[in-house]
């Protein structure tokens, strides 16, 4: 397996950074935001999370039925979001530091691939250049051969048959199952009910504090570090970085600060 098969290798970085983007890189979650605000409701849609937690309905078939709640079409959509979503305020600083220390992002969404990229291209000023940042997402399609633009016309396209519709953890797994000598660190940050799949996945877990990811580690007995921005995920992937600390090490010293 070559590194055209993988090509998040192709630069020989020392990390590689798959994260979630709603909720996760951006204040906000877009997809919640849609629902709350112009589908059925925060509070059906906050039981429906809850269900994919305790187990009793699938991540697909949940998002699925929250996004069908939302009225307008699919441009207008994203025009809402443009205007009401915001990144975290320390991550451009991690896209900049990044980009310059050859650590590739790899954005891992349950969310749709056009409303992500309209919203980098707003919020950082810029298209991210995929070969630093990489988006792999869900897409969106016509519902019943309606222009996708139209009230009720758009439905998520999913980008696997998992009951997660996207299994992060499939992004993920190739780069882990590396020989020792060309494996890079693999690092995640998430915050929800989206990135139970790749929780387990990567040497280092960011979880959101707060938030439905780090009430599914506690439970599962998942080893997470817990940050509140990214100001903390720059300073310990910078530590790593330098070889200064091994994500065990980091790991280690937030066991003992959950202790």
């Amino acid at each position: 397996m070559g590194s055209v098969d993988l090509p998040y290798i192709k630069s020989n970085p020392k990390i590689i950074f798959f994260t979630d983007f709603d909720g996760t890189i951006t204040l906000k979650d877009s997809n919640d935001f849609l629902t709350d605000n112009l589908g059925f409701g925060h509070e059906k849609r906050r039981a429906l999370n809850k269900a994919v937690l305790d187990g009793t309905m699938s991540f697909r078939d949940s998002f699925r039925e929250m996004l069908e709640s939302v009225k307008p079409g699919f441009g207008e959509c994203i025009e809402i979001l443009k205007k009401n979503m915001q990144l975290d305020p320390y991550f451009a600083e991690f896209y900049n530091w990044a980009r310059e220390n050859n650590v590739p992002i790899v954005v891992l969404s349950s969310g749709m691939e056009p409303i992500i990229s309209a919203l980098f291209e707003v919020l950082l000023g810029h298209k991210p250049d995929p070969s630093h940042l990489a988006i792999v997402a869900n897409d969106v399609e016509s519902r019943d051969g309606r222009d996708i633009n139209t009230p009720g016309g758009w439905q998520i396209k999913y980008h696997d048959d998992s009951h997660f519709g996207h299994d992060k953890s499939l992004e993920i797994k190739p780069y882990a199952a590396l020989p020792a000598d060309k494996r890079p660190t693999l690092l995640y940050a998430g915050d929800g009910v989206s990135d139970l799949s790749a929780a387990r996945e990567t040497d280092l877990l960011f979880a959101k504090r707060g938030r439905d990811l780090v009430t599914y580690c506690e439970r599962e007995g998942v080893p997470f570090t817990v940050f509140d921005d990214w100001s903390s995920i720059l300073e310990i992937t910078k530590e790593i970085h330098s070889g200064k600390v091994t994500p065990k090490d980091i790991a280690e010293r937030s066991r003992q600060q959950t202790a």
